[in-house]
């Protein structure tokens, strides 16, 4: 639950580093459409940077949070990013949360204390044999839904496209705990790892779209239900995973806490801009 926890960390934080670098870098000549030499300005700053390491480690932290955990747990606890970039851009960005927000972010931490009381070890069942090649083609199918609700409405857009991808993040988490060997050679004949390097992109991709083409909060909140809910059900059915004696009660009831305090936090997906005058005032006192 550690690394779970310390994953979360790293992707919320990177979140708000990246924005602030992304916006040092960005000229107001380039308007509102996409500037392609905005990538190169931001890597020249030591906060993206910064941030693509974090998101490194948050990585390093997943994996071996869903080696020893339930994916349910796991699943929550990243989508308890959301509280962390929430509190760093207050900090950061000078953006000010309201107190239904701060009361948000109390209960992602009630509903992750509440998951790790009742969390269990992972499962160790293998699933079903047909399961480790179910991932690479989830993951195509991921893509190919994206690309077909692209011509939709710009609010059932960002919705399908956020769920897309969480579905897609879902099919990373899944295949990270069906990969048993991690040496080269097993990896090639292993079709759970396509289906990780698959699944990733894809989520990237289609969040990306998300983020760019409609609404942030509408986005994020499609792929918070996607990445928690679909891999969690999976992990219970298929693998194993399960609670501590008696205890199923307050992991479910934790796993809905912690997902409802993220979704109220939605609009934090993509760290938002600063207050107005905030910063002007701060230089001035």
């Amino acid at each position: 639950m550690i690394c779970a926890l310390g994953a979360a960390v790293c992707f919320g934080t990177a979140s708000v580093l990246q924005a602030v670098a992304a916006r040092a870098a960005a000229r107001p000549e380039s308007g509102a459409g996409v500037d392609p030499a905005l990538l190169l300005r931001a890597v020249r700053q030591w906060r993206y940077v910064a941030g693509l390491a974090l998101d490194g480690c948050g990585f390093v932290l997943q994996v071996v949070a869903l080696r020893t955990l339930p994916i349910y747990a796991v699943g929550a606890a990243l989508a308890a990013s959301l509280a962390v970039t929430a509190v760093v851009a207050s900090r950061l960005l000078a953006v000010r949360l309201s107190a239904a927000e701060w009361r948000a972010v109390a209960v992602v931490c009630a509903g992750l204390g509440m998951l790790a009381l009742a969390s269990g070890a992972e499962g160790h069942r293998p699933g079903p044999d047909a399961l480790p090649w179910a991932m690479p083609a989830a993951a195509l199918g991921v893509l190919l839904t994206g690309a077909a609700v692209g011509r939709l409405p710009p609010r059932p857009r960002a919705l399908a496209l956020g769920l897309g991808a969480g579905f897609g993040f879902g099919v990373v988490e899944v295949s990270v705990r069906l990969i048993d060997d991690v040496s080269p050679g097993a990896l090639l004949r292993d079709p759970a790892a396509y289906g990780l390097l698959l699944g990733g992109g894809a989520a990237f991709l289609l969040l990306t779209s998300a983020l760019q083409r409609g609404s942030v909060t509408t986005a994020t909140a499609g792929m918070v239900l996607g990445e928690t809910v679909g891999p969690a059900l999976a992990g219970v059915v298929w693998l194993g995973d399960g609670t501590r004696p008696g205890l199923g009660w307050l992991a479910a009831g934790g796993f809905a806490v912690a997902v409802a305090g993220s979704l109220a936090l939605a609009r934090f997906g993509e760290a938002p801009e600063p207050e107005p005058g905030a910063r002007d005032g701060q230089h001035a006192s």
